[in-house]
């Protein structure tokens, strides 16, 4: 059953149209906001520079704002692999939820179930790899934080809408707060390199590194968010790979 949408169209896209084939990512994203009004607002003004192809409302409506096939302005300075300015490559999602400067709140039931059939209809559309369903942090670590440890990656994962990794919770938690040495933190960053976060670190440890750790943390690890690593992110990175 594709999701039933109401249009209220934003003027902030760029022209011409791109093709079907170039859309390749989605990018999950919050809005950051107390007032659904208001982010509706900021999303379809000209004096906001900013939108996003899709809204859902707390109470599960989606509204479509800017056309798939033109590119939307959600996703800002932003790298996954090999692309950069991913506005170019993806749809964006936003979801209203006050955000972590606020009084960041889980997101409604009907939230969810209306983001698993907006990503149903555009997986199929576009042929969209789940591993390419992104969150803003994924693309922009240090920047972004949206949508955050609340939104269920794992539970979409089960739907085939997101990646996820293959092991037991049993086996993975017996590992936290085990400490790692130099290889095995030059090998958990490797990894996450590897499976397209952006390499922002130097040669020795810095500020940068707890950031990409948190944004790791926040999508992977929901409920032990310290910038810190241990075995068992090193150990999710590695199965990261293989699933």
């Amino acid at each position: 059953m594709w999701p039933k949408l109401t249009k209220n169209y934003s003027p902030n896209f760029n022209l011409p149209k791109r093709s079907k084939k170039k859309i390749k990512f989605i990018i999950i994203h919050y809005t950051g906001m107390k007032k659904e009004s208001l982010a509706i607002s900021r999303l379809c003004s000209s004096n906001s520079k900013v939108s996003a192809h899709y809204f859902i409302k707390k109470n599960g409506d989606i509204l479509n704002l800017v056309p798939d096939l033109y590119e939307a302005w959600h996703a800002g300075v932003s790298k996954w692999k090999k692309f950069k300015s991913l506005n170019k490559y993806s749809i964006g999602i936003e979801i209203q939820n006050s955000g972590h400067n606020h009084a960041y709140e889980n997101f409604t039931v009907k939230q969810i179930d209306s983001v698993k059939k907006l990503l149903k209809y555009l997986i199929k559309i576009y042929k969209i790899d789940c591993k390419n369903v992104l969150g803003h942090s994924d693309i922009a670590p240090g920047r972004k934080k949206d949508p955050g440890e609340k939104f269920p990656w794992r539970h979409l994962s089960k739907s085939s809408l997101t990646h996820w990794y293959s092991i037991s919770d049993s086996k993975i938690k017996k590992l936290r707060n085990l400490k790692v040495n130099l290889k095995d933190t030059n090998e958990f960053f490797k990894n996450l390199y590897k499976y397209g976060y952006n390499k922002i670190r130097s040669s020795k440890i810095n500020h940068k590194d707890k950031y990409l750790v948190k944004t790791f943390q926040r999508r992977f690890r929901q409920n032990l968010i310290n910038g810190k690593i241990d075995k068992e992110c090193l150990l999710i990175s590695k199965y990261l790979l293989k699933s």
